[in-house]
């Protein structure tokens, strides 16, 4: 498969938000968002076998690790075989996925972070998905002005979402007039800024 980065640091962003991690950040992209902030991991990457991502996984024997990308569903086929490994192992797994291709195979073996593309990033989701995410799994919505959170809460209004949902502003942006959106819409939804950004750790 191809790997961008494998690093240690803090979990930034959804339920596991300032736990110690394991990223796996798999190269390639489906998406060309306007804000992405790792479009290095779009293109490039090392191909690594799998015996060789693991000897770095096993280094650190972490207790929980993220699969992130780029997207990492592009590389589904050669994915699901590192995520038995680490099932096995007993390691807590999250997939960070842009919401395009569906992640339903590999639910058995992780928790599922759907990221639905809001009208800023350029990009669209096929929201039919957001149907397969269940309590364990979460939505997160990259929000960047009123525009996208108005989107956001329509989607959250015209479909059922058994996991929680996250509002979380592009870097730097106006956090508060989106928080102000939350407060007056009465919004269910967790908000969160990107920490991992905030405290400069990788």
């Amino acid at each position: 498969m191809k790997i961008a980065e494998i690093f240690k640091s803090l979990q930034g962003e959804g339920k596991n938000q300032g736990r110690t991690c394991l990223f796996i950040r798999l190269a390639g992209c489906n998406l060309d968002c306007t804000w992405c902030d790792t479009k290095y991991a779009r293109d490039g990457g090392i191909e690594m076998s799998l015996d060789s991502v693991l000897e770095q996984v096993w280094r650190v024997n972490p207790p929980y690790v993220c699969i992130t990308g780029g997207e990492p569903l592009v590389q589904e086929d050669a994915l699901e075989p590192l995520l038995t490994s680490l099932q096995k192992r007993g390691t807590q797994i999250d997939i960070e996925t842009n919401g395009t291709i569906d992640f339903s195979r590999l639910q058995q073996y992780a928790s599922v972070c759907m990221d639905v593309k809001c009208p800023s990033s350029g990009e669209q989701s096929n929201l039919t998905l957001l149907e397969k995410i269940r309590p364990q799994d979460s939505v997160k919505f990259v929000v960047n002005d009123e525009a996208d959170c108005r989107y956001a809460q329509e989607v959250m209004s015209s479909h059922r979402i058994a996991g929680e949902c996250f509002f979380s502003p592009v870097f730097g942006t106006d956090y508060t007039a989106i928080t102000k959106f939350i407060l007056v819409n009465n919004l269910p939804v967790r908000f969160q800024l990107q920490l991992h950004k905030i405290i400069g750790v990788k």
